[in-house]
């Protein structure tokens, strides 16, 4: 094979992870590539940094802030590869990424199939980084794979995959109104258009945890609101290719899970995952919660306690980064 990979890497106010990104990029084994960056309207040096790489094989687009998704459809339109690599600005990738993939993708497989790989949770050093692997990496059937997703509530970052452009073109754009688990809602598309997902355990991706300013980490109302879009969407996705007691059960988990997000602040929000699982046949139930935040919000109530509790785990995440910038080096796989 020597079809071109266009690896595309959406970025706002990442000065400090783009280079490492930009590098994993351009250091694959993989020899036919070109890398897009999109800058979405940063207001700090991130664009300058990116055009350090500009070149032949590299780049640098300059856009208004628009958002993650309209950041990902402008390097769409851009690319000219055969095959797409999407990539976070503060991810990265194994060198032998690319390769490893399209060495299963030449086994005589559909453009419609969907190729991922193993990815592992990293704070500062990628070499130790923890793979842990769960029910979506092993190949699938596109019904199974979401229903797979939907029940462990769980999800495969960016970086892990790898598309055929014809798959991208039937999958559509990605979603300009979601602000918030666009990459959710764009996936459960992908594997809906594919024929079968193809999951290669040598391959790897590098997802980064603890970045205090990435979309993943912010909770307003308008967040809250794409959470609840994307989940209907997805819900939609899964239905129309199989409308069964098992999807809708696999449905019903999903919402149980993400009612938390919502409860018991957010009223619409709650009324609609409610009024959802009954058009589905199912009953939520309020979230489960710890005995230590019960007590918690009892005292200071909901809307407190959890912002007490979201800076906590902030202040967590800090320390564990510090560690990680000093502990032995290692890396596992779960």
């Amino acid at each position: 094979m020597s079809e071109l990979v266009s690896i595309l890497i959406p970025a706002y106010n990442a000065q400090r992870w783009i280079a490492g990104t930009i590098e994993s990029a351009l250091a694959q084994t993989w020899p036919h590539k070109e890398v897009i960056v999109v800058d979405d309207g940063s207001t700090d040096n991130t664009f300058k940094v990116a055009m350090r790489f500009a070149s032949k094989s590299v780049r640098v687009v300059a856009q208004a802030n628009q958002g993650a998704a309209s950041a990902r459809n402008t390097a769409i339109n851009a690319a000219q590869g055969s095959h797409i690599q999407f990539l976070d600005a503060d991810d990265l990738l194994h060198p032998q990424k690319l390769s490893l993939q399209l060495a299963v993708a030449d086994q005589g497989l559909s453009t419609r199939d969907l190729l991922t790989s193993a990815w592992g949770r990293f704070f500062v050093r990628p070499e130790r980084a923890v793979f842990t692997q769960d029910a979506l990496w092993q190949n699938h059937s596109p019904v199974n794979w979401i229903v797979s997703k939907f029940n462990a509530n769980t999800f495969m970052c960016p970086a892990s995959w790898l598309v055929s452009r014809r798959l991208v073109e039937l999958a559509g754009p990605w979603n300009e109104r979601l602000s918030a688990d666009d990459d959710g809602e764009y996936m459960c598309r992908l594997v809906a258009a594919s024929g079968q997902v193809r999951f290669v355990s040598q391959a790897q991706s590098y997802y980064r945890i603890g970045n205090a300013t990435s979309l993943s980490s912010q909770k307003s109302e308008a967040s809250l609101r794409s959470e609840m879009l994307s989940l209907r969407l997805c819900v939609e996705h899964l239905l129309r290719l199989e409308d069964s007691e098992r999807t809708r059960a696999a449905c019903v988990r999903l919402m149980q899970d993400k009612l938390a997000q919502f409860y018991p602040e957010q009223t619409e929000l709650v009324d609609q995952c409610h009024r959802l699982a009954r058009t589905l046949d199912g009953v939520l139930v309020a979230p489960h919660e710890r005995l230590h935040f019960k007590l918690l919000r009892s005292v200071v109530g909901w809307h407190r306690a959890k912002a007490m509790r979201s800076r906590l785990n902030n202040a967590k995440l800090r320390v564990k980064r510090t560690l990680d910038r000093f502990s032995p080096t290692h890396a596992t796989v779960h």
